[in-house]
């Protein structure tokens, strides 16, 4: 399926999207994806699921001196916001087209992460799907391997069974992570919770939105 997102332009995402081809070899084992960044010794963020990259494209400016890697398995999606990156010349962001939990698991070394982000996630409604869901229990341990001391897990879904799904891992997983209210990053407009597309289109359509922070638990 075309979402018709370059209508008609050539998307060129030049050094600003890397591809899975671009990749070390699974067996080679994790390596630090902060080496992708002009200033790998800045603090560094994930966001599975970027989308057209209106998060990245917003809160990167805020946070100048923070390294921003987005995720996106859509190809055209990818394409979209890794052109708009480069058209920004954002140096702190990179887009990255890979399946993340699979990115997280057998590629992305251990404690780089300070924040992941995962907002408005599929939520893969059928039963059958279930296990495509990003948030499962050893998603949440390869999560909390890939944070660092203190780190965050933040989540937000319009979807009420896929909430229900996710305050049932953390109440299961509370040896990795502890919960806590979600607090909107700086570039969220008034009324927002984080200020993505999918939100402002789905807050068009009255849907309730829910939102938590899982601090990750131990050294």
């Amino acid at each position: 399926m075309s979402f018709g997102l370059s209508r008609g332009k050539d998307l060129d995402h030049g050094d600003f999207g890397i591809t899975a081809d671009q990749l070390p070899a699974a067996e080679d084992g994790p390596f630090d994806p902060r080496g992708w960044f002009e200033q790998p010794a800045n603090p560094f963020e994930l966001e599975i699921g970027s989308g057209k990259g209106t998060f990245l494209v917003q809160q990167s400016v805020l946070q100048p001196e923070t390294n921003f890697l987005g995720i996106e398995w859509a190809g055209e999606f990818f394409r979209y916001a890794a052109d708009r990156i480069r058209r920004h010349q954002m140096t702190n962001v990179r887009m990255l087209h890979v399946d993340a939990s699979e990115f997280i698991r057998f590629w992305c070394a251990s404690g780089v992460a300070r924040v992941i982000h995962l907002y408005f996630s599929d939520p893969w409604p059928k039963s059958r799907h279930h296990k495509r869901r990003v948030i499962q229990d050893e998603s949440l341990r390869q999560f909390h391997r890939v944070l660092q001391p203190g780190g965050e897990l933040r989540l937000v879904t319009d979807h009420p069974e896929l909430w229900a799904w996710y305050e049932n891992h953390a109440e299961r997983n509370q040896e990795l992570f502890s919960r806590s209210q979600f607090d909107s990053p700086e570039s969220a407009q008034e009324n927002e919770v984080v200020g993505t597309n999918f939100e402002r289109k789905f807050a068009r359509e009255g849907r309730p939105f829910h939102s938590m922070t899982l601090h990750r638990v131990g050294d």
